[in-house]
């Protein structure tokens, strides 16, 4: 019976990973469309394999970060646990996908692990990582690590969109017009790496996920990511970009300011570094909020009457909602699947 219900999960997470494609790849890919620097196919196909590249290439720091959350031994309680978990996550993408928000598949996920671990064994099978903060060697771990980056990581989202656009705007301020087909070459290098980075993280917390069902369920030794699970997560990946996401994509491309090249590429220069960065710290942050974060700091740079306030208002409205609404809903999950599997609450 474990057996099915770990196999069950894994496939789950992988639809997890196919959502994450049209949730936040199609974010990458929004305003490097929406600017007319490529075509919706050519955009598509770029962030899509770029993407995959990343997922193939990207390592496991930030995959070992995920599996580090929950402080339950290995065995067939913490199946059920991840099975809410990514249930929830899985949902609630969906859900924020049919109405155009561009939500985190990270503060989904993280959310779901959290309610489903408190379920299970109550708020001292998370691991929090408070005392290895208070006490030496001081260092970031556990579930107040992967906050204080996704908290971060929005603010230098901000800041880094808002800082990218004052420096381009002082450096083109003397351009002629027919410098954007020059910066609309220069989106494709952009794009490609954001959607490299974008894959290298993303890709990693569903990894860890399957990662640690194979562990619990006896089929694998240890935490290691097997070759077809990197594999399978990369094609998903790649296949839920292609099938757009069109509705965050209007989001984000449209609905907050009209994007031209130069504010695409400064979008996804600051956004690239930001979420490179975070992966090689093996830190799982959101990608489709950093973009949505830079794409508000590089109108404000530029003119803040122009932006739609009331579609940032709605982005930062999921974006706080995100995890406790998914906690909630996989600590009530989780609690009738363990009660209906004889074990707690």
């Amino acid at each position: 019976m474990i057996f099915v219900i770990a196999w069950i999960t894994v496939l789950l997470a992988l639809a997890f990973m196919f959502t994450n494609g049209f949730q936040d790849a199609s974010a990458i890919a929004a305003t490097f469309i929406a600017s007319r620097s490529a075509t919706p196919r050519q955009g598509i196909i770029l962030v899509a394999a770029m993407g995959l590249l990343g997922a193939l290439l990207g390592g496991s720091a930030v995959a070992f970060t995920i599996s580090g959350l929950l402080s339950i031994e290995p065995d067939t309680q913490l199946v059920f646990v991840l099975l809410s978990a990514v249930t929830t996550a899985t949902i609630w993408n969906l859900v924020t996908w049919k109405f155009g928000l561009p939500s985190s598949s990270t503060h989904s996920l993280l959310g779901g692990l959290i309610g489903a671990g408190i379920a299970s064994g109550g708020a001292g099978c998370i691991s929090w990582g408070i005392e290895s903060l208070l006490f030496p060697p001081h260092e970031l771990t556990g579930f107040f690590k992967v906050l204080v980056y996704l908290v971060i990581s929005v603010i230098l989202g901000f800041i880094g969109g808002y800082g990218m656009r004052t420096i381009t705007r002082l450096v083109l301020r003397n351009a002629k017009r027919s410098a954007n087909r020059t910066i609309s070459r220069f989106n494709w290098i952009a794009a490609g790496a954001m959607a490299f980075s974008n894959g290298a993280n993303d890709s990693q917390k569903q990894m860890g996920i399957i990662a640690l069902v194979l562990l619990s369920a006896g089929l694998t030794a240890s935490t290691e990511v097997p070759l077809w699970t990197r594999a399978a997560c990369a094609l998903l990946l790649f296949a839920g970009t292609l099938s757009g996401g069109w509705r965050i994509m209007a989001t984000l491309g449209r609905r907050i300011f009209r994007i031209e090249p130069v504010h695409s590429f400064d979008s996804q220069v600051s956004s690239g570094a930001i979420i490179a960065t975070s992966t090689l710290a093996g830190a799982p942050v959101s990608s489709s909020h950093v973009i949505s974060m830079s794409v508000i700091g590089v109108g404000a740079a530029d003119n803040p009457r122009k932006i739609q306030w009331s579609v940032g208002k709605e982005i930062l409205i999921a974006m706080v909602l995100t995890i406790p609404a998914t906690m909630v809903l996989s600590f009530i999950l989780s609690s009738c699947i363990l009660t209906c599997a004889g074990g707690p609450p």
